[in-house]
């Protein structure tokens, strides 16, 4: 049962990213379930039950290139110790996780070499109750802008390492030929921005004084 309902979600939230008018600039919230397209790449992030033949062995991260793929969906999620409000605007600055909505594991890493460029690992692990710090990120980005808008470019930045997440033109051969590496690196570049896709966005609780955040210079 458990499985049919989650089949159901998955296809509930694929029509919706595939009928919907994408907005412009839609502010992202907690709860949002969406894609992550790579800026210098234009592939979207992405995980799927293939795991990694060395390293850690656990679920691959990788760069899909195509945006019509339901494997490239991520729900926005808080710390355990900080969960967030579903509606909330996610502020520059804010410590979150990223929830693959298909397998339901974590967008994670830690300190293994990444296959093509020796870079850091970057995996998803763990489940919807088992989660640690190597699941923990946290948003930022240039500007004096507030609050995460879709047209942001933004970087996330491991809490556990200090690494950035990142993508390049480095591609995988089979089982997953043509989808690029996805893996972290130390210092921030134009191959760490991304920004947000196709997605389902949570509409914004309301809060007073919260408006000013939208007004804010990106």
């Amino acid at each position: 049962m458990e499985g049919t309902t989650r089949r159901y979600f998955i296809t509930l939230v694929l029509i919706c990213v595939n009928i919907c008018v994408r907005a412009d600039n839609l502010l992202v919230t907690c709860g949002s379930t969406i894609k992550l397209q790579h800026v210098a790449t234009k592939a979207r992030l992405h995980s799927h039950q293939v795991a990694y033949s060395r390293g850690s062995q656990q679920q691959s991260v990788t760069g899909f290139p195509d945006g019509d793929d339901g494997n490239s969906l991520w729900l926005i999620q808080g710390i355990v110790d900080e969960p967030c409000t579903p509606g909330e605007p996610v502020k520059k600055g804010t410590r979150m996780r990223l929830l693959h909505v298909a397998t339901r594991k974590w967008l994670h890493s830690h300190l293994y070499n990444s296959p093509l460029s020796n870079s850091q690992e970057v995996s998803a692990f763990g489940s919807d109750t088992q989660s640690d710090g190597g699941d923990v990120w946290t948003i930022e980005w240039d500007g004096k802008g507030k609050v995460w808008k879709q047209n942001t470019k933004v970087r996330f930045k491991h809490v556990d390492t200090g690494a950035y997440l990142f993508s390049h033109d480095a591609k995988y051969g089979n089982p997953i030929s043509g989808q690029f590496e996805v893996a972290g690196i130390p210092n921030k570049s134009k191959n760490t921005e991304w920004v947000a896709a196709e997605g389902v966005y949570m509409p914004r609780y309301s809060e007073k004084g919260a408006a000013d955040d939208d007004k804010e210079e990106l």
